[in-house]
């Protein structure tokens, strides 16, 4: 009975409180096209879809940047938590920013809810009750790509990776695909974030005999690098362009006729379908661009997290995780996804190619799907990336 009471008061106690979410992103550095003020929007869009009220309260949002440096990024999460009453901290689009909040949120019982950040390790070594992971992830990007590419007979692979615990996991996946598969890593070379001057890699590249030349990047990195490789006359050779991170924002800020032929894996395209691309519209007239996989994984994963809170009657960490687990994921471009118990989401992925110029129809038609790949092949089997979780 005093137990019971003990929960009552509790809930009740939830009741009185609003909702506070917070979106830890990058506001101002090279991620920012692709995460940023559309992460912060796309979050806005899901509370307002969602009503705006929770327990007879307004739901609250705020939002911060990270610099992408992970003493930022986790001392404003210590205050968000200490002295905002945030709940649940949602994008955080940087691997070591999202790692270096993991034990922050755990220790504090409040919930993350990573969208950009893609390191594997966040539902492996790293996993944790209290996050998910609800977009791409460098499995995704290490293994559906290159395994197909290895199929096509492309064995001689060339890494140049962007120096930091994305593009490090990203590295030590691709490595592992391309090696079992029967292939050879011929060389790798890391650069600094925000590295602007790519023409010694790129030349050393394109020397090498790889039949593949994989760009580990992301962001405004990941740009200016397509953008150089297409000037020393990469684009169209018989080496193959590679670049498993690659968003819409890149595509958009190079344009088809720079960065046609692009291979990648996605999990988001703003017209996969007459949903998505409904709702693409609405954030576009909001916005004066297309969502990107992160912006659309916000909306996603704020969404199920306020129907979790609402089906509850609580915003305690380990109530609203365990109904998130059980709700299947439905929305815009997700059907009946199921978020396992190491975090992952498992939801379809695809492979994708830049558009030519002829083929682009209408303003940011960039993407040719090239195929679905099931969540099953596109993310890493249950049990087998080091989460603890995995197996209760």
């Amino acid at each position: 009975m005093a137990a019971a009471l003990f929960t009552t008061s509790g809930q009740a106690q939830e009741a009185q409180r609003p909702v506070k979410i917070g979106v830890l992103t990058d506001l101002s550095g090279i991620l920012s096209s692709a995460l940023g003020p559309g992460s912060v929007d796309a979050a806005r869009m899901a509370i307002e879809d969602f009503g705006g009220t929770m327990f007879g309260r307004p739901i609250e949002l705020v939002s911060g940047d990270h610099q992408n440096k992970p003493d930022i990024g986790a001392s404003l999460a210590r205050r968000w938590f200490d002295e905002n009453g945030v709940d649940t901290i949602v994008d955080i689009g940087n691997s070591a920013v999202a790692l270096a909040v993991r034990d922050l949120v755990q220790s504090k019982g409040r919930i993350a809810l990573y969208v950009g950040a893609s390191s594997a390790d966040l539902t492996g070594s790293a996993c944790s009750p209290n996050t998910a992971q609800w977009s791409h992830d460098s499995y995704l990007f290490a293994n559906a790509l290159p395994a197909e590419l290895m199929r096509q007979g492309k064995k001689k692979w060339f890494l140049i990776v962007q120096d930091w615990a994305f593009g490090h996991a990203l590295q030590r996946d691709v490595t592992k695909v391309v090696t079992d598969g029967g292939g050879q890593v011929v060389d790798a070379v890391r650069h600094p974030p925000g590295t602007l001057d790519f023409s010694s890699m790129l030349l050393r590249a394109q020397s090498s005999g790889a039949d593949v030349i994989a760009f580990l990047s992301a962001g405004q990195d990941l740009s200016n690098m397509i953008k150089q490789s297409s000037e020393f006359g990469l684009a169209g050779s018989a080496q193959q362009l590679v670049a498993p991170a690659f968003l819409l924002s890149e595509a958009h800020g190079l344009g088809t006729q720079v960065a046609q032929g692009i291979v990648f894996s996605t999990v988001w395209y703003w017209n996969l379908n007459p949903e998505a691309r409904a709702w693409s519209m609405r954030f576009f007239a909001r916005n004066r661009f297309m969502p990107t996989e992160a912006h659309a994984g916000t909306y996603s994963a704020v969404a199920h997290y306020l129907k979790a809170v609402r089906d509850v009657g609580s915003s305690r960490h380990d109530l609203v995780m365990a109904r998130m687990r059980a709700l299947p994921v439905n929305d815009f471009y997700t059907v009946n996804a199921r978020l396992r118990p190491d975090g992952r989401l498992m939801r379809p992925a695809y492979l994708a190619q830049m558009k030519s110029p002829a083929q682009s129809r209408e303003p940011w038609d960039y993407y040719t799907i090239l195929s679905e790949v099931p969540p099953e092949r596109a993310f890493r089997p249950e049990g087998t990336g080091g989460c603890n979780l995995a197996t209760r």
